[in-house]
């Protein structure tokens, strides 16, 4: 998750082509591609302006943007709803959408069912399910 505050201060930009001479590195080209297409890509990397943090969230770069003074207010509320979440299947979750970039459909879906497998065996599900058939918060254990 990528986190940034609505300020004057908070925002993104590409320093390489158009300050330094250099192509953007640490994998900026592949990821701004991926992430926001080719033309907002070329022009973030082309020009170096800056992109306002809820410009960033607008177009999907960065997941929320909250106001300065809400941060972290709103990073404990977060950080509490995962803390209290099925961590074993956080993890799961992380490495099925990281390989959505590079699956085919079908590859993808045989993945998502083989998770399901995986998970469907473990004590945080039986645990989520009863929550949900007694209509109370789940109390998962990673296990």
């Amino acid at each position: 998750m990528i986190r940034a505050t609505k300020s004057v201060l908070a925002y993104f930009v590409q320093v390489f082509g158009p300050r330094l001479g250099l192509v953007p590195d640490m994998g900026c080209t592949y990821f701004l591609a991926h992430l926001l297409g080719r033309a907002r890509a070329r022009g973030l990397a082309m020009l170096g302006e800056r992109l306002p943090a809820e410009q960033a969230e607008q177009w999907g770069l960065i997941w929320k943007c909250v106001d300065d003074d809400q941060l972290m207010e709103e990073a404990q509320r977060i950080a509490r709803r995962l803390a209290a979440g099925p961590r074993l299947c956080f993890g799961h979750i992380k490495s099925t959408l990281d390989a959505a970039e590079l699956n085919t459909l079908s590859e993808q879906l045989d993945l998502e069912r083989d998770q399901q497998r995986i998970l469907a065996d473990t004590e945080d599900f039986a645990e989520g399910v009863a929550a949900f058939l007694g209509k109370r918060p789940p109390q998962f254990k990673g296990r």
